[in-house]
């Protein structure tokens, strides 16, 4: 009997090592999913902050170069058109181009930066087709405004 029995806690003590053994290994690799899981969703994270910093960047390109056509139609404006002088043709379409990127802005970037390019637009808009005052200067009047839109820009892109 007494071999029996020794067998018997030999066949238990190697039943606990497989049971030990299985655990240790279970907990290893359900660490190490949970780590390289952790480690694809920093990684997407990542690349997805990336996608959105090349949109914004793409979205204030777009808006700065159609802004300045809009500015470059305001020194050029005409002392008197109607809605089909090729200036007014040509101006009102870089001026829904830019109402379409002010819209984005305001998608695409927190509300402090959309505000800046709002007033930058409003003011611009009124430049384009109301004028100035003889004696004021177009780059003058939309300056503070067009800086407090590009250091918005730049704050929320830094």
């Amino acid at each position: 009997m007494s071999a029996m029995a020794g067998q018997i806690w030999v066949s238990l003590i190697s039943l606990g090592g497989v049971v030990l053994g299985g655990s240790l290994s279970y907990l290893v690799q359900h660490r190490t999913q949970l780590s390289a899981e952790r480690a694809e969703q920093r990684r997407q994270h990542i690349a997805l902050s990336e996608t959105r910093r090349t949109e914004r960047l793409a979205l204030l390109e777009r808006f700065i170069e159609v802004a300045a056509e809009a500015e470059r139609s305001a020194f050029s404006r005409p002392a008197e058109f109607n809605d089909t002088h090729p200036w007014y043709l040509k101006t009102q379409d870089a001026m829904n181009r830019l109402w379409v990127a002010e819209r984005l802005i305001r998608v695409q970037f927190p509300l402090t930066v959309h505000d800046a390019a709002r007033a930058y637009f409003l003011d611009l808009n009124r430049t384009v087709w109301e004028g100035l005052p003889d004696g004021e200067s177009v780059r003058d009047y939309l300056e503070d405004n067009r800086l407090r839109f590009l250091d918005a820009a730049r704050a929320a892109m830094g």
